[in-house]
């Protein structure tokens, strides 16, 4: 199942200090409700976990979250988050496109597909779930930007 979201964030430090939050993962991954650094692997790469809830459902997963594209003169970067659900057969992949506007403020659109348990629960509950985890995560984004 493939969900496609967009969402608007606030900022007020300059695009430049921006982006630099943006494309430090350990200062992102973070701000995902449940999410949580493994350990860095290189400067663009970090093993990362997870724990969503949906509905009456927990679901832990780990993988990895990767700046597949940075472009400092436009302010955007790219994030593939690639993850296996713990003890079972499902994912979760994602690209997430940060884009930071010159007047302050951005936008994050998330592509992400789904499999296995948590794709079982349907495209509403999925997508609601999804919504809801990027609402708080460009909310505690806008709190560090």
């Amino acid at each position: 199942m493939a969900v496609q979201l967009e969402h608007p964030f606030a900022t007020t430090k300059p695009p430049e200090e921006n982006f630099a939050t943006i494309t430090d993962l350990e200062e992102v991954v973070p701000c995902v409700e449940g999410g949580r650094v493994i350990e860095r692997t290189d400067d663009d790469t970090v093993k990362a976990e997870i724990v969503v809830k949906m509905g009456a459902m927990s679901m832990k997963f780990t993988g990895t979250v990767e700046v597949t594209e940075k472009d400092p003169a436009s302010h955007s970067a790219t994030l593939t988050v690639k993850s296996r659900e713990a003890g079972g057969q499902g994912h979760a992949n994602a690209t997430a496109i940060f884009a930071l506007a010159d007047g302050g403020g951005g936008t994050v659109s998330t592509n992400a597909q789904i499999t296995g348990k948590a794709a079982s629960m349907g495209e509403g509950v999925v997508a609601g779930v999804l919504d809801a985890l990027i609402k708080d995560f460009t909310g505690k984004l806008s709190a560090k930007l």
